[in-house]
């Protein structure tokens, strides 16, 4: 073997011996650890006993270490934020001076704990200035965060670099945590704790005191909630119950406004933290946008005495519904509270009662320990003013002993009777005094031996053993020390206290997008292909029957109108389908568009199958009342049934079902009536149907239904209504080809249901097929719809009066291969007056029949 060969590695040796073996991933671990409770505990969390991070602390600090206080002059702030720097904040200036100017801000803090002179920052955003141009020195609030502080009331420990000695908290003589709020985030976790009115946190802290047993609920008659420094509105007391009593919640916080005219609203309090520049800087983008709609001007007219910010509304604009949409996208936020503080050094989520017993254990620490310092004190005076006293009672012996002493020190000696002090053969008086009362009789000067002093001595002793005797029962009394604590803040709470800023009133619920929409009559439209859309009602004015109406949708190629209604924008509408569905949908929630305008395919909006379409919309309002109400339903082959509406309560966004149908059938209409109506079935061959309702007895929805009319070969049900007797006067009929009839109700007789009933309007090739059938009473519209897209709008009294088994007179004017799609009948209110001012005064003419054939009111066979 070669000596040349490596000796072998030995890893107990040399420098490996030194290297220890660790797994990443456990090193990696520990590092994070070390690393995030660094931030925890030494950045971003305030301490529950202070309320203060270490940077306020240590700006605090450095500023009462300089005599910055309350009473003194303002200084540069660059000068207060170097001394922080250079001897307790080893960090970056500008996060220094961030926080020194937040400290200084009305509206950032509750009861600012900085005194700020020059530009420190708006509510706008706007930054501080340079700490070169600004000056600042306490705020008599942070004087008594430091109160004390002298008298070993804290514990202290060393600076970074070990030269000086820092506080490891302050006294904070009133909950500063709750009262003025903090916010942080830290690693892994974050605190955002609103502040408080000062004296109501006060209040529940006495009460806790007298208390100890109390609940959050208890609390809460004092902490009403919140107060932010720039007021507006907390809405509701459920999240701040949850907050107080969990130490997480989210409330809602609205800004102060009011509707000062039709034309105006004004803002003048802001939300917590809200941008105002911003604020309104993205309300004029919505409204450029056209996201906002109804403002014609934006105006910001704050000034020092406050926020005012001028939304000017165009003239005709619901200023309810724009201040609604003002909530829902810019004056409304969110403040998510998370009261986590430090609790001997570890971060805990504190409830309400919990950070204020946390506050009063340290409270009642610093006034245990300032009662202990001045318990020394005091009771070091005492020592010194006993000796005065032994002093002036022997005086002559005493100032014979220091006369006659060699030196300063001998003399100390003898009056502590050390040794004996002769004087021409005879010794002095010994006396038995302490080295402190030796050292002050020593240094007493020739005027305090006079009566007077004497007489102040004296004097000083007796309210010093009172002062002795105090501070023993105040620390050998649980009760007492509480006392001083209640007492004290009591104090804080008269010098400083205010009223509250910001108010909290009911929650009336979250503003919905109903609430946002402003509230008016549409005409829906609805095609074979199931596109949809809404129109404002007031685009069609009442025209003269006869005529061709306006464009009402634009259809692709191949698609026709399956269905015309009017509705309110806040209706709620139930979809029934061929296929013996059902679905709900807000009116609102169909899109609006213009005339010519195609339409949303509803497929978008209802979850429709293959095949399946829309064949009648019955609107919810119909059925508010206390009354029992029924959906009464008929099938294309004559089946009727009638459904509890308390059956229809709970819709899915899937739709369900609403009636059984036996092979090729399908749902044709349906009606809302309430037990006590009689029913109107209407086929497509011009025979008509009454019977009473009470004839058709209420069914589940998977029901099928009983016969309603016995259809001949070839025919089926057109369409389904019901005769309210208190106005329904008129039954009209519209046919396929545009032509159609009024007759008194009166002139249908009631049958028994499943009859074939009687002719109600000839079906020649001039009239074509019915295409609905509906009662009527005076000051109905009638709503025409063609498959190709025009819309009449007529009222009903247009319609000449005519008997059964008749012609008609023509409704509208209809282009060659055009049909009537749909119609709809609506009752306008009294304000939609102007769009019946073009309609024709046709009324009068009631008793004309037309030409074509008004032949006789002859019954068709039973």
């Amino acid at each position: 073997m070669s000596s040349d060969a490596p000796e072998p590695f030995d890893p107990g040796t040399g420098i490996a011996a030194d290297v220890e073996t660790a797994r990443i991933e456990q090193e990696m671990e520990q590092s994070y650890i070390d690393y995030a409770m660094s931030v925890i505990a030494g950045r971003a969390l305030p301490d529950v006993r202070d309320g203060l991070k270490p940077v306020h602390r240590r700006i605090l600090y450095a500023m009462h270490e300089s005599g910055v206080t309350a009473r003194s002059s303002h200084r540069k702030s660059s000068s207060i934020v170097g001394e922080t720097m250079g001897d307790y904040h080893p960090h970056g200036d500008s996060a220094i001076y961030d926080t020194l100017a937040r400290m200084a801000q009305d509206f950032s803090m509750r009861y600012p704990l900085i005194d700020g002179q020059g530009n420190f920052g708006s509510v706008d955003g706007d930054p501080p200035a340079a700490m070169r141009y600004t000056e600042a020195r306490m705020a008599p609030m942070a004087e008594e965060l430091l109160s004390d502080i002298e008298m070993d009331t804290v514990d202290f420990q060393p600076n970074y670099d070990d030269r000086l000695e820092e506080p490891e908290v302050l006294p904070a003589s009133f909950p500063n945590l709750l009262v003025n709020g903090s916010s942080g985030i830290a690693v892994g976790m974050s605190t955002n704790i609103p502040p408080h009115n000062l004296g109501e946190v006060i209040d529940a802290t006495v009460h806790l005191i007298e208390h100890p047993d109390c609940t959050v609920e208890d609390l809460m008659e004092h902490v009403k909630g919140p107060d932010f420094p720039t007021g507006a509105n907390i809405v509701g007391r459920n999240a701040i119950h949850k907050a107080y009593k969990t130490g997480r919640g989210r409330i809602r916080v609205r800004a102060e406004f009011e509707i000062e005219s039709d034309d105006r609203i004004v803002i003048t309090e802001l939300p917590f933290q809200e941008n105002k520049a911003r604020l309104v800087e993205r309300i004029a983008d919505n409204v450029n946008e056209g996201k906002l709609e109804g403002i014609r001007d934006l105006r910001d007219e704050s000034d020092r005495d406050g926020i005012r910010v001028v939304v000017e509304l165009k003239r005709g604009a619901n200023a309810e519904v724009v201040k609604n949409q003002l909530l829902e996208h810019h004056l409304e936020s969110t403040f998510g509270v998370i009261n986590l503080a430090l609790v001997d050094g570890q971060p805990r989520v504190l409830t309400l009662k919990e950070t204020l017993v946390e506050y009063l254990e340290h409270r009642r620490a610093v006034v245990r320990r300032r009662s202990q310092f001045e318990l020394g004190e005091k009771e070091e005076r005492a020592h010194i003013l006993e000796g005065r006293l032994t002093a002036l009672e022997h005086v002559d012996d005493v100032v014979e002993v220091i006369r006659n002493s060699e030196s300063r020190d001998d003399a100390k000696a003898a009056l502590r009777g050390e040794h004996a002090v002769e004087v021409d053969g005879e010794v002095l008086p010994s006396f038995d005094f302490s080295e402190a009362q030796a050292n002050h009789i020593v240094a007493m000067q020739l005027g305090s031996l006079t009566a007077m002093e004497a007489d102040e001595i004296e004097s000083e002793y007796e309210e010093v053993q009172a002062r002795i005797e105090r501070l023993e029962t105040i620390l050998g009394d649980a009760d007492e020390l509480d006392a001083v604590v209640e007492s004290e803040l009591l104090e804080i709470k008269d010098e400083y206290g205010d009223d509250r800023r910001t108010s909290i009133i009911e929650d009336t619920g979250t503003v919905t997008h109903e609430d946002l929409i402003a509230e008016e009559d549409v005409v829906v439209v609805v095609t074979e292909d199931d596109y949809i859309k809404r129109m404002p009602l007031e685009r069609f004015r009442a025209q003269h029957r006869g005529g061709k109406g306006i464009i009402g949708t634009e259809l692709k190629e191949g698609d026709s109108v399956s269905s015309v209604y009017v509705a309110s924008t806040h209706d709620y509408l139930l979809y029934f389908t061929n296929h013996g569905k059902v679905y709900q949908l807000k009116t609102y929630q169909v899109p609006e568009m213009s005339r010519t305008a195609r339409g949303k395919s509803a497929v978008n909006l209802l979850d429709l199958d293959d095949g399946e379409e829309i064949a009648a919309v019955v609107n919810t309002a119909e059925m508010d009342s206390d009354a029992e109400k029924f959906l009464t339903m008929t099938t294309r082959n004559g089946y009727i049934k009638r459904t509890s509406v308390e059956n229809f309560q709970n819709i899915l966004s899937t739709g369900i079902i609403a009636t059984k149908l036996d092979g090729d059938d399908a749902l044709v209409d349906v009606e809302v009536t309430d037990g006590t109506r009689d029913l109107i079935l209407a086929s497509r061959g011009g025979m008509a149907i009454r019977f009473d309702e009470a004839e058709v007895r209420a069914m589940g929805r998977s029901a099928r239904g009983v016969r309603g009319i016995n259809l001949a070969d070839g025919d089926e049900v057109a369409a389904l209504a019901s005769v309210d007797g208190d106005r329904h006067q008129w039954v009209l009929t519209v046919t396929e080809h545009g032509y159609g009839k009024r007759t008194d109700v009166e002139k249908y007789r009631r049958q028994s249901r499943n009859g074939k009933g009687l002719i109600d309007i000839k079906t020649n090739d001039r009239n074509g097929r019915v295409c609905e059938l509906e009662t009527v009473g005076p000051g109905d519209h009638l709503f025409v719809m063609s498959g190709d897209g025009q819309i009449l709008r007529t009222p009903v009294e247009d319609v000449s009066i005519v008997g059964r088994n008749t012609m008609g007179v023509i409704v509208m004017t209809l282009d060659e291969g055009d049909a009537v799609a749909s119609v709809d009948v609506h009752f306008p209110a009294e304000e939609d007056a102007e769009a019946t001012a073009d309609a024709t005064d046709a009324a009068g003419d009631e008793s004309a029949a037309v030409d074509d054939g008004a032949d006789g009111d002859g019954d068709a066979p039973q």
